[in-house]
């Protein structure tokens, strides 16, 4: 039908690719033939196929390359090259590496050890339990070494938050289910828990959580000095950042960002997302009376269209007792996100990167 919305297409994860490209390598270092189609069983217990890029192999090692699909899904590694390396050993068993463009890890807190290439625990397991399942078919006994390599993965990273997290010289292999699907929340809030346990592991007490790249770019001006590990790109996920924050022990929160987002933070709501929830402008203008602003600045809070013309209203008004109740309010919502026994301090900032209002509680001044 005309206008009907076409389904968003799947894609697989760069550890399936890894995992089918090890595969391909190693058919194709039995046979000494080109094995240029893998079939592989993902997490979630589908089957898939893969088609090789290109398949090369001597009688000592093979190479099997393949690029990535990631479907409809905006992922910094949609059609990049994932080689696999597979070799002979004279040891038994088999051993996994990282090669060119896959990242290292050089901080803890990640599901990785530091020093170790960063192959997460999945796709590490799901290319192990390949090659030996096509060892015990075919009884091949000798030892088995498989290198992962992304050509542009060093490239790639620079678009990933992964020498924040410590992962340095390229990309990660990942993926939990085996699949990616289009335009899931699920790899953003992947990123901010592992980002803050990684400030956690790093000895961080205080995390400053940005909604995006210029309010983030604004705090680390205003928190000068602090590692960059303690800040957090927390974009929609107010909620979710904060109960992660929870979970790692973190007992000193800074949130910064602008008059939108905070303003639903205020009304405690979580998930700020532009669709998630309107504006309550009865509850601006609840606010405002609480400043102590006039009755007819209030009745123009009210019948405001969006929370910045109310900012705008306030900050050319010169009501700044406006915006130190507001970072209040969302203090105090973040900190009942929390379940207290924390302290927020918040930051509402302008486009302009001007701060409107600044304002600290923690769960002592609550129980006063």
């Amino acid at each position: 039908m005309v206008g009907e919305e076409k389904p968003m297409r799947h894609g697989y994860t760069t550890g399936s690719n890894a995992t089918a490209a090890t595969k391909a390598a190693l058919l194709s270092l039995i046979h000494q033939e080109s094995v240029v189609d893998a079939e592989i069983l993902l997490p979630i217990g589908d089957r898939v196929t893969f088609h090789m890029e290109s398949v090369t192999y001597s009688e000592t090692s093979a190479e099997a390359q393949v690029i990535k699909d990631a479907g409809d899904d905006p992922d910094a590694t949609h059609k990049a090259r994932i080689i696999s390396t597979v070799c002979w050993k004279e040891e038994p068993g088999i051993t996994l590496d990282g090669g060119t463009g896959v990242g290292r890890v050089t901080k803890p807190g990640l599901p990785v050890p530091v020093g170790e290439a960063a192959i997460n625990p999945v796709p590490r397991r799901m290319i192990m339990e390949t090659v030996q399942e096509v060892m015990n078919q075919y009884g091949v006994r000798q030892g088995v070494h498989v290198i992962i390599s992304v050509p542009d993965g060093e490239e790639i990273a620079k678009k990933t938050l992964n020498a924040r997290l410590g992962i340095i010289g390229g990309i990660s292999i990942l993926g939990t289910r085996g699949t990616v699907v289009p335009f899931s929340t699920a790899a953003f809030k992947a990123s901010i828990a592992q980002a803050i346990s990684v400030a956690a592991e790093s000895g961080c007490d205080h995390l400053i959580a940005t909604t995006g790249g210029r309010s983030e770019k604004f705090a680390m001006k205003l928190y000068e000095g602090y590692p960059e590990e303690a800040f957090i790109e927390m974009g929609d996920f107010v909620g979710f950042t904060l109960k992660m924050c929870k979970k790692y022990g973190i007992k000193r929160v800074g949130l910064v960002g602008m008059m939108g987002k905070f303003s639903k933070v205020a009304q405690g709501v979580m998930m700020v997302h532009s669709k998630s929830a309107p504006i309550d402008f009865g509850f601006l203008a609840t606010v405002a009376e609480e400043a102590g602003v006039p009755e007819d600045i209030i009745t123009q809070v009210r019948g405001a269209n969006t929370a910045s013309q109310v900012g705008d209203l306030m900050h050319e008004n010169g009501y700044d007792a406006f915006f130190t109740a507001l970072c209040r309010h969302v203090c105090e919502s973040s900190l009942k996100e929390m379940g207290g026994d924390a302290e927020i301090d918040t930051t509402i900032i302008t486009m302009k990167s001007e701060i409107l209002g600044r304002e600290r509680v923690d769960c002592r001044m609550l129980s006063k």
